[in-house]
């Protein structure tokens, strides 16, 4: 007992190792007596439910082989296999796409976004989260429901975008052949003179602000964040998973929340996205579902529904997989009915 008195006494706190010691020796005087055993267990912290739930999480990654293999091949988190595999199937990605990854961290999708558009791909990613871009993604850290930050996302595109946009030589591929070669290139305006002479009439219904390809989200409804602000969620996006947890288990009221995202998300792209865009969008599965399908078969030529062999079979989640947006065709016009 004295041992163990000693060791909790050393605290340089002098209150607190006082406190410290008078807890051991109550407890201590407690066990000599015949009710130690009902004296000695106390109540449950508050956070031991909290405790449990994140010892199952930490149990189920570590069996989880697709966690594993994104440690292994350093992406951001398991979600990158998603959208690699939605891409395996549709193949949406092209190099030189102007991609915006909606709710992106910790970067898993934009990763492979970066990957399948380099070496002239730009990929813009948004969240509330604070998290480190991965390698050659632009973020904006916001919420992306306020419009203010949806205007900055759209200013953002309309000062980056044109400047990176890649020339290309006839047979379709990146001017100047290896990434890194220098070659002699047009002039910026001799450039633009040869874009809009070539598209002039494809162009003619766009809108100045539709510089984007490709338009993801994999959004959730954040919950209010309690415990872990000390943690280093920019370089270990592993330990932070309690603030991921995003789902209420109430499925109705999660299902309502990520259709909610789901036409924010949608809204957006209608602003933003080029005739032939794609638009890929995660959602929990529920009665509106449908009606959200029957929209987007409104705006684009082809709708799929899609839950990747990466997606853990016990969750609802689904992702709409929107191919070709249709011209002249807005929000308003799919959503007033």
């Amino acid at each position: 007992m004295w041992a163990l008195v000693r060791r909790t006494a050393a605290p340089r706190n002098g209150g607190g190792a006082g406190a410290l010691v008078r807890a051991v020796v109550v407890s201590a005087s407690a066990a000599a007596s015949p009710c130690a055993s009902r004296l000695l267990p106390r109540a449950a912290p508050e956070n031991s439910r909290w405790s449990s739930s994140s010892s199952i999480w930490k149990q189920r990654q570590a069996n989880d082989p697709y966690t594993r293999q994104a440690k292994a091949e350093q992406y951001k988190s398991r979600a990158a296999f998603k959208l690699a595999q939605i891409h395996e199937k549709y193949r949406i990605f092209k190099r030189g796409q102007t991609v915006i990854d909606l709710g992106y961290a910790p970067g898993g999708w934009s990763q492979i976004a970066m990957e399948l558009t380099k070496p002239n791909g730009r990929v813009v990613g948004i969240d509330i989260i604070p998290a480190k871009p991965p390698m050659g993604v632009s973020a904006i850290q916001g919420n992306f429901l306020s419009p203010g930050v949806r205007q900055l996302v759209k200013d953002y595109l309309v000062d980056f975008v044109p400047r990176r946009r890649p020339s290309t030589t006839p047979n379709g591929g990146p001017e100047g052949g290896e990434e890194g070669v220098v070659v002699e290139k047009p002039s910026y305006i001799d450039t633009e003179r040869a874009e809009s002479a070539k598209s002039e009439h494809d162009e003619s219904a766009e809108s100045d602000e539709r510089l984007v390809d490709i338009v993801l989200s994999d959004m959730s409804e954040a919950l209010p964040q309690t415990e872990g602000f000390s943690l280093r969620t920019l370089s270990n996006p592993y330990s932070y998973f309690h603030r991921l947890q995003n789902t209420t288990g109430m499925k109705s009221r999660d299902h309502i929340l990520s259709m909610n995202l789901c036409y924010a998300a949608l809204e957006f792209a209608s602003e933003t996205l080029r005739t032939g865009g794609h638009f890929v969008c995660k959602f929990l599965q529920g009665a509106e579902d449908k009606k959200l399908e029957l929209r987007l078969k409104k705006m684009f030529e082809k709708v799929h529904r899609e839950k990747p062999d990466s997606s853990r079979k016990e969750s609802s989640e689904m992702y709409f997989v929107a191919l070709r947006r249709k011209r002249d065709v807005t929000f308003a016009d799919i959503t007033n009915d």
